[in-house]
């Protein structure tokens, strides 16, 4: 079996510099850097199983977690920056998103349950009270259960 830990020499790292230099997308070339990067990791991953082998996500590990809030108010600035300037950083933007909604205690689904209801009346449920709720959208607006 083959060891889950890439090496590298530097010349995917070195065409992915010049790409951006030159800007060429490489996309493909530099996920397989990023992916090299990440299999470096291998011990901290480990490590992190071995200590917990529940764990539903390695960012919630020490070692990860401390990494991540390192370096999230850059990850912040680069995606926001982007965004203002149209440039597109899916990847960066996606995981951000991902990361926000493992911390967040409420998630944007309320806004989905409730265009769910007002488009086809699928009805919802509140936090302040047990049943099926449907709004009257077009009418007065009252709440039925």
């Amino acid at each position: 079996m083959i060891v889950d830990a890439a090496e590298q020499k530097g010349t995917g790292r070195w065409t992915v510099k010049s790409a951006l230099d030159l800007g060429v997308p490489v996309t493909g070339i530099a996920e397989a850097v990023f992916a090299r990067a990440l299999s470096g990791s291998r011990e901290q991953r480990k490590a992190a199983y071995d200590e917990n082998p529940k764990l539903p996500s390695l960012i919630l590990a020490p070692y990860f977690r401390d990494a991540i809030e390192t370096a999230i108010d850059s990850w912040r600035r680069v995606v926001s920056t982007a965004t203002l300037l149209g440039i597109p950083v899916p990847a960066f933007a996606s995981s951000l998103s991902y990361y926000d909604a493992l911390r967040a205690e409420r998630l944007p689904a309320a806004l989905t349950q409730g265009q769910r209801d007002f488009f086809g009346a699928h009805t919802y449920e509140r936090v302040d009270a047990e049943g099926k709720f449907h709004t009257i959208w077009s009418g007065d607006r009252s709440e039925v259960q």
